[in-house]
């Protein structure tokens, strides 16, 4: 079982290199991420965008740009169509976002003629992050892309996690379907649908995880925490997969492990024909690192 993401990295190392498109590259933590995953094995590039900036960046960041291949497309609406093409055409196995705003990258994925997205299936943004605190990988979902998950979507991104955690070799992950109480309360409609998703897995509609809720977080994992409370469940002080109510209690759980609990992480869309690097233009370098050795895996 993998429980460090430099554990990921090495898995990706020892495997052959899987082929990186990279969409409007022209970002010097993205070019530095890129050339560090190059470097070390992990994939081999191609980088679409300005040519001369995408060179300018990288040399000014100390990054080798022979080590990649760069097709020149100054428009960055076209650098991420060339990018999405590459992996239609089997020329790429895995996309990453470069100087794009979120929503222009998520709508090239999902573009009905020249996207990424089968029939049927929703995107979902799916985190793995590692705090000092806690002695395993957090699998969390969604923090980016769905706003107000539904009952269907919360589903979506349970199974979305639950097909990482089976990659990261974790056969049984415990999941907790975050809410503020473990109370069932009409009024707090993320608590019914907790309840709701726990028992389809309950009754085999969800498999491949112990999945239970709702969950306060300190619930899901402090077992003192679910002792106090007279909370009998499988998943408490010990889970693999968190599954959020909203977009906004993910984002700041997200962003908490990170900016305050020193936490590192990777993240993709899942949900499309490939992963799909989705990190902020703010990220560090070592974020999207890890978010290209989480790619690679999945890929």
């Amino acid at each position: 079982m993998i429980t460090t993401l430099d554990q990921i990295v090495e898995l990706v190392k020892a495997r052959p290199a899987k082929r990186l498109a990279v969409a409007a590259a022209e970002d010097p933590h993205t070019i530095e991420a890129v050339g560090r995953a190059v470097k070390e094995k992990l994939v081999r590039a191609v980088l679409t965008g300005d040519e001369k900036a995408i060179r300018k960046v990288a040399a000014e960041n100390k990054v080798d740009a022979g080590g990649f291949e760069i097709l020149h497309e100054p428009d960055k609406a076209k650098a991420l169509a060339l990018a999405v093409g590459l992996v239609r055409g089997g020329k790429a196995d895995f996309l990453m976002k470069g100087l794009l705003d979120s929503s222009v990258y998520i709508r090239g994925i999902i573009d009905k003629e020249q996207g990424l997205l089968p029939p049927g299936r929703l995107l979902s943004h799916v985190s793995v992050i590692q705090v000092p605190a806690w002695k395993k990988l957090i699998i969390c979902g969604d923090v980016a892309v769905i706003p107000a998950p539904d009952l269907e979507a919360k589903v979506a991104i349970l199974n979305y996690a639950i097909e990482v955690a089976h990659k990261l070799g974790i056969e049984r992950p415990k999941a907790a379907l975050v809410s503020a109480v473990e109370k069932i309360n009409p009024k707090m409609p993320s608590t019914t649908e907790a309840a709701i998703i726990a028992k389809m897995a309950d009754r085999g509609q969800i498999k491949g995880a112990i999945v239970d809720g709702p969950l306060a977080l300190d619930a899901a994992f402090s077992k003192e925490s679910a002792r106090i409370k007279g909370l009998e469940s499988p998943v408490a002080g010990d889970a693999d997969i968190l599954v959020f109510p909203s977009i906004e209690v993910g984002n700041v759980f997200f962003k908490a492990s990170t900016y305050l609990a020193k936490g590192e992480l990777g993240a993709v869309v899942a949900g499309a024909r490939c992963p799909c690097v989705l990190t902020s233009r703010g990220d560090s370098e070592n974020t999207k690192f890890y978010s290209i050795a989480l790619g690679s895996l999945l890929a």
